[in-house]
């Protein structure tokens, strides 16, 4: 479990986060959701260790990042895996290179193994033989396909994904959607997604936490949210009519 507790974080005399207190369990695919400059990117690099926040502590399964040594924190972040917004692969790397990354950085397997390990995971993601392919040639789903892929390679207990369906279509973020969860539950990790759609919030979204302004406004599940009286929720998640119909027909069912 991560558990966050009381994290506050100033750039300047700018208060981004105001005392932010959360869990993220095992098994479980958490989104933290909220309006452009609610904190969701800063909380995500503390999460990470790339950010340190001036309060608070992160304790990931028993280890407060903050009272860590250098080898350990470095350790720590072995452990965590991330999928970047727009998939970040390199462009000069096959797709096979861009998955191998990782274990070439951090770990001493012979080659054998790591063709062995990338082969595994490309296949869980469900992409055969795009081994020598580059990112240029494959479709934005594909790429993200690569992302995941990098990201689970080292079999990391922490899974970061922010923005993962951006500049997907519908369909094909849906699919990511399901692939991301599928994993979280199957490895039993822990997976943070930093998300503004709606649709994944609706599709996967087992925990909740909505930033507003830096701080935690309101968290729950997706069944939860149909049934909040909390105003700044209700505004964020039903700015479309799709959604205020959505709702509407939840209430209707249980009337």
């Amino acid at each position: 479990m991560i558990t966050v507790t009381n994290l506050h974080k100033w750039f300047g005399e700018d208060h981004i986060l105001k005392g932010i207190s959360t869990t993220f369990e095992k098994g479980k695919t958490s989104l933290v959701i909220g309006q452009s400059g609610s904190g969701k990117t800063v909380f995500m690099k503390c999460l990470l260790g790339l950010i340190t926040p001036e309060e608070g502590t992160i304790d990931y399964d028993g280890k407060i990042y903050s009272e860590l040594s250098s080898d350990q924190k470095r350790n720590l972040r072995q452990e965590m895996g991330m999928v970047f917004q727009g998939s970040a692969l390199f462009d000069s790397m096959t797709v096979e290179g861009n998955v191998m990354f990782p274990l070439n950085m951090f770990t001493q397997q012979s080659n054998s193994e790591k063709e062995d390990r990338v082969n595994f995971v490309l296949n869980r993601v469900n992409l055969i033989d795009a081994n020598h392919k580059y990112p240029a040639e494959l479709s934005g789903g594909m790429q993200k396909r690569v992302a995941i892929a990098r990201a689970i390679v080292m079999n990391p207990k922490y899974l970061f994904c922010d923005e993962p369906n951006s500049g997907l279509d519908p369909n094909t973020a849906i699919i990511i959607d399901n692939l991301i969860q599928e994993i979280t539950q199957e490895y039993d990790i822990i997976t943070v997604i930093n998300s503004h759609d709606m649709n994944s919030v609706m599709e996967i979204g087992e925990k909740i936490v909505f930033l507003q302004n830096g701080s935690k406004a309101w968290e729950g599940t997706k069944e939860d949210i149909f049934k909040t009286d909390n105003e700044a929720v209700t505004r964020f998640v039903y700015s479309s009519e799709l959604f205020k119909k959505v709702r509407q027909m939840y209430v209707e069912e249980r009337t």
